[in-house]
C-alpha cells in the first residue's frame, strides 16, 4: 500500500507524542555521526573515507548545493505521483540502492537485512558484487521484489560468465558493471589504518559461494612472500578462517580453503586490462540490461549506446577512487544530451535528500541511487533502519516535488533550478 509523504510525516510527529523517537536520524550529517559512535573506526572509515585528500567527496556536496530550486505557486499539487518506469517495470518513486559491500562490518546480518528492507518497500536492490551475503539468498529474501547484480570485472572471464548466470538464475532484472575500480583508489583513511576487510575473508561471500570460483581453490597457488608472524596476524587468520563458509572451525583451517580463497580473491577480483571490447563477452552471456556504473565524460557515454549498453549509472563511487574528481550532478546535464533519452540514466554519489534528488532528476536523470547514507541507517537499527531511511527519502523527495509546484516526476523540469 502506497504511504503519501504527509502520512509518513504524520507517522513520525504522532509516534513522537507518543513518545517513540525515529530509530534512525532523519537529518543524514546527523545520521552519519551518530553511525560513527556505533561502529568500529576501520568500519567507519572503510565506508566513510574517499580517495586522496577526499576532495571529491566535498565536490559531490558543493555541486549538488549550487543547484538551487525555483518553486512555483498555485499549482494543484494535492495527489502526487513519483512513481517511475525503468525496463518495463513500474517502481513506487525513483529511488534504488546503491551496491555497497562488506556491510557486515556494522551489521550481522548485512545485505540480507537491506534486500527485506528494500523489498518491504519495492526499492529496486544491487547486489554487491563484494556482498557479505550470497546473491542467492539475498534474492530468496526479496522474492518478486526488483534486485539487480553489480559485477566487477575479474581476471577470470570464466567467473565473470558464472557470476552473470547465478544472477539470471536467481532473478535479477539487470546487471551494473562497476568501471572505476579495476584498482583501488588511493583511499587515505584505510590507508592510515592499513585495514583492508578483504584480508579477514570479508565482503567475499559471491565468491565462496561461486563453483568456478571453488575450482579456481583447487588450482596450484603462487607461493605466497614470507611475512613476520605476530599475535594481530593470528587474529586474522581467526578471523578469515571463522569468514568462510561452514561451522567446523578445524576443518577449514586444516582444508587451507579460508586463506587459499583470500589469496585468489585478492590476486583476480579486478583487471585494470578491461576495455570496451570486453563488454562484447559480457553481451553474448546475458539477455538481461546491461549498464556501465562510472561514467562521468559525455563521450563515455555516447559509447556505451555504441557498445550496446542499456543504460547508464553517472558515478564517482562516492569519491572513493579519484581525487579531485568532477562531480556527478555538474557532468549531468551534457551526459543527459549526450544521451539524448536513448538510454536510461542513474546517478548516484553525494545523494543526501528528496531536494539533490529532485535536482538530478530536472537535468535528466531517470532515477536515483542512494549509498552511504542506508548502511549508516543498517548500522542503528538493521532492517527496520535501512526501511526508516528509505521512507525519508521518499516523503522528502515527494514534498520537495510537490511544494516545488509538480504533481509528478514528468513536471520536473530544467527550468525549475537556477546555478
Amino acid at each position: 500500500m502506497k504511504v503519501s509523504a504527509l502520512d509518513r510525516q504524520r507517522e513520525i510527529y504522532l509516534n513522537g507524542f507518543s513518545g517513540i523517537l525515529p530509530k534512525v536520524n532523519i537529518d543524514l550529517t546527523t545520521l552519519e555521526e551518530t553511525a560513527q559512535e556505533y561502529i568500529s573506526k576501520k568500519a567507519f572509515a572503510y565506508i566513510a573515507g574517499g580517495a586522496g585528500t577526499e576532495a571529491t567527496v566535498r565536490r559531490n556536496r558543493e555541486a549538488f548545493e549550487a543547484y538551487k530550486i525555483i518553486p512555483r505557486m498555485l499549482k494543484n499539487v494535492g495527489e502526487r505521483d513519483i512513481s517511475i518506469n525503468l525496463f518495463g517495470t513500474k517502481l513506487p518513486s525513483p529511488f534504488l540502492l546503491s551496491p555497497i559491500g562488506v556491510l557486515e562490518m556494522v551489521d550481522k546480518e548485512a545485505d540480507l537485512a537491506v534486500a527485506r528492507a528494500a523489498a518491504s518497500l519495492n526499492v529496486p536492490y544491487i547486489f554487491s558484487n563484494q556482498a557479505s551475503v550470497p546473491m542467492e539468498v539475498c534474492a530468496q529474501a526479496m522474492g518478486p521484489a526488483p534486485h539487480w547484480f553489480q559485477l566487477y570485472w575479474s581476471k577470470s572471464k570464466d567467473l565473470v560468465a558464472s557470476f552473470v548466470q547465478r544472477a539470471e538464475q536467481c532473478g535479477c532484472a539487470a546487471i551494473v558493471v562497476t568501471l572505476d575500480t579495476t584498482m583501488l583508489g588511493w583511499r587515505t583513511r584505510d590507508l592510515e589504518l592499513a585495514y583492508l576487510p578483504f584480508l579477514e575473508g570479508k565482503g567475499i561471500a559471491q565468491y565462496t559461494s561461486d563453483p568456478v570460483f571453488q575450482r579456481l581453490l583447487e588450482e596450484p597457488a603462487s607461493p605466497s612472500p614470507k611475512r613476520k608472524v605476530t599475535l594481530q596476524t593470528l587474529r586474522g587468520l581467526v578471523q578469515m578462517v571463522n569468514n568462510y563458509p561452514g561451522t567446523d572451525f578445524f576443518r577449514k583451517l586444516k582444508s587451507g580453503k579460508p586463506m587459499k580463497a583470500v589469496q585468489t580473491f585478492t590476486s583476480m577480483y579486478t583487471n585494470p586490462f578491461t576495455t570496451w571490447e570486453d563488454l562484447h563477452f559480457l553481451r553474448e552471456h546475458t539477455k538481461l540490461p546491461i549498464l556501465l556504473k562510472g561514467i562521468l565524460h559525455p563521450e563515455d557515454a555516447k559509447k556505451a549506446i555504441d557498445y550496446g549498453m542499456n543504460g547508464i549509472v553517472i558515478s564517482n563511487h562516492g569519491g572513493r577512487q579519484v581525487d579531485g574528481s568532477v562531480s556527478t550532478i555538474e557532468m549531468l546535464p551534457a551526459i543527459a544530451n549526450a544521451v539524448q533519452g536513448k538510454i536510461p540514466i542513474l546517478l548516484d554519489s553525494g545523494i543526501r535528500g528528496g531536494a539533490d534528488a529532485f535536482k538530478a532528476l530536472a537535468l535528466g536523470a531517470t532515477a536515483i541511487c542512494i549509498g552511504r547514507p542506508y548502511v549508516y541507517a543498517l548500522a542503528l537499527a538493521g532492517e527496520e533502519g535501512v526501511r526508516e531511511v528509505l521512507q525519508n527519502f521518499m516523503a522528502d523527495f515527494e514534498l520537495t516535488m510537490g511544494l516545488a509546484g509538480c504533481q509528478s516526476i514528468q513536471e520536473v523540469k530544467p527550468e525549475m533550478l537556477h546555478y
